[in-house]
């Protein structure tokens, strides 16, 4: 069972569902506790359920954790507080139509990113692969109808989300960059990260008098994003993009809507219609082919190697 559980497409299949999940919360959110006061709380509550378990770790690793501050308190910065922040900012203006579309850019960002940053090279089946996977999305997005792609208007909310699919992107491509140390170390560093910057965000919503304190509903929120969404997500993440790489990695993301869609049947009580089976396949089967073409290229190196 650990095994299995340790496997990188559990690992990323999960985090995808816990990111569909907040997906759903951010909308539960509304009016429940706002976006920045959700991300300082957020991270708080998962720095402090962190830091009994990681304390240890990180004084194993400081002397290396501290030779590269600067890089992890950047990418809990950006990956962790800057993307949330944008992403619930997003949620308020736009429609989850735009968002799911939009979020599907992520894997394209990081294919740019990785080639620019470290000449990373992308197979023609991992192309088509995330094309593939881009219409099972459109499918989701578009209920089914891709003409509705035609009506959408880029407002406010849609370029919050641009500018967020591009930061997480830029993060994900950047994470190969991470020092060697244990996961709890990486987890606690950019958690701790991610609380510091979110401070500012919070203190400038509560000047603005849009600050809102969380009820019962949102407390739920701060709960499911700060565990579900923060520590075993991200956790799971991290290990996945060292375990297959950011490109390969990133192609899951495109999972979210699928299972924001499910969740939202579950939860919302909507209905499930025959296009979301329907773009769960091609998702499911754009990643299953860049996985082969990636997985085939790196066979043929390690064969390359031994001749």
């Amino acid at each position: 069972m650990l095994r299995i559980l340790g496997h990188p497409y559990v690992l990323l299949a999960l985090t995808t569902l816990f990111w569909g999940g907040n997906a759903v919360a951010g909308k539960f959110a509304i009016g429940h506790v706002s976006p920045m006061i959700l991300v300082f709380l957020r991270w708080t509550l998962a720095c402090l359920i962190m830091a009994p378990f990681a304390i240890g770790h990180v004084r194993r690793d400081w002397p290396t954790i501290r030779q590269n501050l600067p890089l992890l308190f950047c990418l809990g910065a950006c990956g962790f507080t800057v993307f949330n922040a944008t992403f619930y900012t997003a949620v308020t203006y736009t429609s989850a139509i735009n968002v799911m579309i939009e979020q599907s850019a992520m894997p394209l960002v990081v294919f740019v990113a990785s080639f620019l940053l470290f000449r990373t090279q992308v197979a023609p089946l991992q192309i088509v692969g995330f094309l593939i996977t881009m219409i099972g999305v459109a499918l989701t997005a578009s209920h089914g109808d891709p003409k509705t792609l035609l009506s959408l208007d880029l407002n406010r909310g849609d370029a919050w989300m641009l500018f967020a699919v591009l930061v997480y992107g830029l993060y994900t491509a950047a994470l190969r960059l991470k020092p060697a140390i244990s996961w709890q170390s990486s987890i606690f560093c950019l958690s701790i990260a991610a609380l510091i910057t979110a401070v500012p965000f919070a203190l400038v919503e509560s000047a603005r008098g849009a600050a809102q304190w969380p009820d019962l509903q949102g407390l739920v929120v701060v709960l499911y994003t700060a565990v579900f969404a923060s520590l075993l997500s991200q956790t799971f993440y991290i290990r996945g993009v060292e375990l297959i790489g950011g490109n390969r990695a990133n192609l899951f993301i495109n999972l979210v809507p699928i299972f924001g869609s499910i969740l939202a049947v579950a939860l919302l009580g909507e209905t499930l219609h025959g296009y979301q089976v329907l773009a769960l396949a091609f998702v499911i089967g754009g990643i299953l082919l860049a996985e082969q073409s990636a997985r085939r290229k790196i066979a043929m190196a390690g064969e390359r190697k031994d001749e």
